[in-house]
């Protein structure tokens, strides 16, 4: 069910208790991190002799250094500012010497969080990243995230710089991410991730669409000898959402003149259920087989492959590759139906569930080298996509069964796949100017990729007659097959105008097929003022052209009290309620930072941004009532008879809005030792942020395209704050790691339910999610220098969002789901081993 399961209330029973343990949750954690401080000022007082360790930071990472010892991994728990970063520039460049905002996020930061997959990970180690709490039927499935509270589908992924396919599997359900396509980084092997950095600056000018928010580049191991073994086990407070993850990774050398890296990951993940009391049905009784579950995590198996290879043919010439290969295997519980529906079939009533079987790879081959009249080269080709077959169990199709007297109860539904074909031929050389005192790096290229996606129509008895519960298949109307040719070229400008100032410059052009030709430039510069001090600056133009399921996707959901319906934006059908063809998104972006390195071991950045976006493709021109069933019937979509027209509605994808986007980011990260009393890697990350809607459109029919909800997904589902603030002690054989969140309040429009407003697209409940604290820790081990055990929590004490009024939930959905705050399964624990060879 589609829109219709994301608000609930704060239960009427007594709840008068829960902000005072709230309180005392927040005081502990506050008291065991200022416990933490006061202990390791009275150390370094104790210790005077020591004060020459206090300096010492742990090395930077090494990426071509092989595996370390588990003890050694542990270390390397802080962001790496010594780093050598390749994204947002094209020179080898210090991430505390960028022009532009540049995270460095070791692997052994990524295990320290205790997460089952990147996503998670990245969320709990940076303010500026966040995820929908809860998806929502199939978008529970993927693993999309979003940076400075914009959508999934703002954010460009690359692997070792090479643009990353995205996901087939369509964002469907109201909040911020609908009608997102975003990159799922959890069919990258995490046991083959060296590091990951984030570019929080616009990028487009330099990698094309989809960079308006920023850059996330997963650089891959490189190493030729040694491996590692983990395993991460753990469930929630509440007993259920087990979930084990299993990694292996290998380095292998090429005859002394290259690498191998081979990895393998297997992940399970259980249910979880945070439904309330059932009212709608009134037949919530937990325990007994009556409940309705839809409010929760999803069930998922995955295996993963990937591997990385590089090879020298000669001194100047490589020949690499890098790929990887996922397998999914996914269950999302739908709303309950009642024993009324179906009794001959189901007595005791029946919960559906949304499957989706994935099938994900991409293959990445190149050669690069240098010398090449004095130019280094690199000539690559990347082919990936993505493959979802989306089912339904445990279900009915009621029509089918009062026409025919017989009804499937599993269902496959339709098929949803992509690929991408990326060509690059890029060139790099540096160029002495009399009138400089320092080269000019000169980097151009192109780029050329052809785009697909495909619909696959459902089985027959999933869409006739009504179709399946909770999602009917797709008929043979809906079913589709685009694609669309980009083709695409650059120029990168660098150098030093004097020693202490920068300046890079970039420009590209690109051509798409379907929506036409864009040009967009960028100019960032930065100042070093002395060695401690520096100020940098950017500004860009950016665009984001519509994705191809954007484009063409249509389908219609089913609850047992309400039925909604997508219509291809580009569609005769969408036309009758006000659609228009879709145009690229137009972005102007702004930056300004100063990078302090105040004293030695003490790193410091603060980052002021602006991100204007024109045209953003919204889902929108919400239609209800007999328009939509008129707008649906165009489509070859049948609504069923049993559900009332005022409860139905049909929308499409639209360039509804124009929106500003302006924050701050501050992070930091301070190094001292404490001589026998171990040393301490202290980290800060704040975000603050904040989206405004500056313009609606109006469809063909003179009607605005968004109503005061879906603005509100836009402008107020994001924290406008996130802090992060904590810090790693180590001691010998031991690691502790601590770190306080706090994330900020949010607010929803919320449908009514209930009373006179109930299902209105026009009248609306506003709701005010209160701001949260979460306390992470893990205790970590080294038994042997190659074998580590830790143990740790993350939401420490099992806190929970606000809960919905009444009014504002169904069939027990208790909490706002279409925000991006702390999630709604409290407390999870969890146990890790780790091996290394």
């Amino acid at each position: 069910m589609r829109g219709n399961n994301r608000n609930s209330w704060n239960n009427r029973n007594n709840r008068a208790t829960r902000p005072i343990i709230g309180v005392r949750r927040t005081v502990l954690s506050v008291a065991v991190l200022a416990a933490t401080c006061n202990s390791v000022a009275w150390a370094q007082s104790a210790a005077p002799t020591q004060a020459s360790d206090a300096g010492t930071a742990p090395a930077a990472a090494q990426p071509n250094a092989g595996a370390s010892t588990a003890g050694q991994s542990a270390t390397a728990n802080t962001v790496q500012q010594d780093t050598v970063v390749v994204t947002g520039t094209r020179t080898d460049t210090k991430a505390s010497q960028s022009l532009t905002p540049v995270d460095v996020i070791s692997g052994a930061q990524l295990r320290a969080t205790g997460q089952s997959n990147l996503r998670d990970a990245l969320v709990q180690l940076s303010p500026s990243i966040s995820h929908v709490t809860y998806g929502g039927d199939a978008a529970l499935l993927t693993d999309a995230l979003s940076l400075h509270g914009l959508s999934p589908d703002h954010v460009l992924v690359l692997v070792n710089g090479k643009r990353r396919h995205s996901t087939a599997n369509i964002s469907l359900d109201p909040g911020p991410n609908q009608g997102a396509t975003g990159v799922d980084i959890d069919t990258i092997p995490v046991g083959l991730v060296d590091h990951i950095e984030v570019l929080r600056d616009g990028a487009a000018a330099q990698y094309g669409s989809d960079a308006i928010a920023g850059v996330i580049n997963i650089i891959l191991k490189k190493n030729s000898h040694g491996g590692e073994l983990q395993s991460t086990n753990g469930q929630t407070y509440a007993g259920d959402g087990f979930s084990t993850t299993n990694s292996a990774s290998v380095g292998l050398d090429l005859g002394g003149k290259g690498f191998l890296d081979l990895a393998a990951d297997y992940v399970r993940q259980n249910h979880t259920v945070r439904t309330g009391p059932d009212d709608y049905f009134g037949t919530f009784q937990p325990g007994h087989g009556y409940y309705n579950p839809i409010l929760g995590s999803p069930a998922s198996t995955r295996e993963s492959v990937g591997y990385n290879a590089g090879y020298y043919l000669g001194d100047d010439v490589e020949l690499y590759g890098f790929g990887t290969y996922t397998h999914r295997d996914s269950q999302a519980y739908q709303n309950y139906r009642p024993p009324s529906v179906l009794p001959e079939i189901y007595p005791n009533g029946f919960v559906p569930a949304e499957t989706v079987n994935e099938n994900d790879f991409s293959v990445t081959t190149g050669i690069k080298g240098q010398n090449l009249f004095g130019w280094s080269w690199d000539l690559s080709s990347t082919y990936g996509g993505d493959h979802d077959s989306i089912g339904m169990t445990d279900s009915a199709n009621t029509g089918l069964y009062a026409a025919q007297g017989y009804t499937p109860t599993s269902f496959h539904l339709a098929t949803v796949s992509n690929t991408q074909l990326t060509n690059n031929l890029d060139f790099s050389r540096a160029f002495q100017l009399p009138v400089l005192s320092a080269p000019v790096n000169v980097s151009w290229g192109v780029e050329q990729r052809r785009e697909t996606y495909s619909v696959g129509a459902g089985d027959y008895a999933s869409y006739i007659f009504g179709g399946s519960q909770a999602l009917p298949g797709l008929a043979p109307v809906s079913a589709s097959d685009s694609s669309r040719n980009v083709l695409g070229t650059y120029i990168d400008l660098s150098t030093h105008l004097t020693s202490q100032w920068t300046v890079d410059l970039a420009g590209r052009f690109e051509h798409y097929s379907d929506v036409g030709s864009t040009t967009n430039g960028k100019l960032a510069t930065r100042y070093d003022f002395t060695p401690k001090f520096a100020i940098r600056g950017s500004v860009s133009t950016g665009f984001r052209a519509p994705s191809l399921a954007e484009e063409y996707y249509s389908n219609i959901n089913e609850s047992p009290a309400s039925v909604s319906g997508l219509l291809a934006a580009n569609s005769a059908a969408a036309k009758l309620i006000g659609a228009q063809p879709l145009q690229s998104e137009k972005s102007t972006n702004y930056n300004i930072g100063f990078v302090l390195t105040p004293a030695q071991g003490l790193h410091l950045t603060l980052d002021a941004y602006q991100i204007d976006i024109r045209n953003r493709i919204v889902e929108g021109g919400t239609a209800a009532g007999e328009a939509a069933i008129a707008a649906m019937a165009a489509a070859g979509l049948s609504v069923p008879s049993s559900v009332p027209a005022s409860a139905v509605s049909a929308s499409y994808f639209t360039n509804g809005a124009s929106t500003r986007t302006r924050g701050l980011d501050l992070t930091g990260s301070y190094h001292t030792g404490f001589g026998r009393y171990g040393q301490v890697d202290w980290d800060l990350g704040v975000n603050l942020n904040t989206t405004s809607v500056t313009h609606v459109a109006n469809g063909a029919n003179g009607a605005p395209e968004l109503n005061a909800q879906q603005i509100g997904f836009l402008s107020t589902s994001t924290p406008k704050n996130k802090i992060i603030i904590g810090g790693t002690w180590r001691l010998d054989k031991w690691g502790v790691s601590l770190h306080e969140t706090r994330y900020g309040s949010t607010s929803t429009e919320a449908t009514y339910f209930a009373g006179p407003n109930a299902f209105s697209t026009t009248q609306f409940l506003h709701f005010e999610n209160a701001a949260r604290y979460i306390t992470d820790v893990e205790v970590r081990y080294d038994v042997t220098k190659k074998f580590q055990i830790a143990v740790g929590a993350n939401n420490l004490f099992d806190v929970y969002p606000n809960k919905l009024p009444y009014a504002a939930q169904l069939e027990g959905s208790q909490y706002d789901t279409a925000v991006s705050s702390i999630g709604i399964n409290g407390g999870f624990y969890y146990a890790r081993a780790r091996y290394v060879f």
